[in-house]
């Protein structure tokens, strides 16, 4: 862990998964961490401060149980870190949802579900994380969840896909609006990373196709590399986007998916 503290930073959707990991890789940067999820992954949430308190003495960190779907949490989750920690440096919009259907089977719930969560909490969280580094101007760094389904469409991610290629273009706007603040604004699009995320494609690619060995032997076949990624690899981009060497890179969503698309 740095010895110099680099900042706070918020992550979204750390309970479990990429959001985990990018919060655990960000402490160990050296980043005060303020840790949300939704209510459901409270325990998930303490026990991941309670770990990293233990493991880096004198890392400052705070809980929040935020829906970041909804206006007033968002603005709450904002206004009790910076509280608690003293500032907002870092916002990662990480928190989102996922449900897997034929296009013909996709009910309005889902659809509404999805971009709730995708693409209205990413921009609560851009919008209120913003509205506070602009009133510090100390600059910072706002980082959104896309997907490869961001960059290129895939069968029964109808919703899904949609809501990550809204996250490309907010992002891409929020960078325009907010550089000459010293704000950047990027995206992460995993491919396949080994999540709960991921199993829950791999099973409904199964049930809802012929394909009854679902999508992790393909996923290898068609990337470069020929293998799955982990949440580590994601988070180490993150790593390098929030860092000072980053400032001159805003707008983009960049692909961790071990080659399988290229833009």
């Amino acid at each position: 862990m740095s010895s110099i503290r680099k900042g706070v930073a918020i992550v979204t959707g750390s309970g479990q998964g990429i959001g985990r990991t990018i919060a655990t890789r960000l402490a160990a940067d050296g980043f005060d961490i303020g840790l949300s999820d939704v209510g459901s992954n409270k325990e998930k949430l303490d026990a991941l401060s309670a770990e990293l308190a233990v493991k880096y003495p004198g890392l400052r960190l705070c809980v929040e149980v935020a829906d970041v779907s909804v206006e007033e949490e968002v603005k709450a989750l904002i206004d009790s870190v910076v509280k608690q920690l003293g500032s907002l440096n870092v916002m990662v919009a990480n928190a989102g949802i996922n449900r897997v259907a034929p296009l013909v089977d996709a009910t309005l719930t889902d659809w509404e579900a999805i971009f709730s969560v995708n693409v209205r909490g990413t921009f609560l969280c851009y919008k209120y994380a913003a509205q506070q580094m602009i009133a510090q101007d100390q600059g910072g760094r706002i980082i959104g969840a896309s997907s490869l389904a961001g960059k290129k469409g895939h069968r029964f991610l109808a919703a899904y896909s949609a809501s990550k290629f809204a996250v490309r273009g907010l992002t891409q706007s929020a960078a325009i609006e907010l550089g000459r603040h010293r704000i950047t604004v990027n995206a992460y699009a995993p491919g396949p990373i080994q999540t709960a995320m991921l199993e829950l494609l791999h099973e409904g690619t199964a049930k809802h196709s012929e394909d009854k060995d679902g999508i992790y032997d393909k996923m290898k076949r068609t990337s470069a590399v020929g293998y799955l990624g982990n949440t580590e690899d994601v988070a180490s981009l993150v790593s390098y986007l929030v860092s000072p060497e980053a400032h001159f890179v805003t707008g983009q969503t960049v692909a961790v998916d071990g080659g399988i698309f290229f833009d």
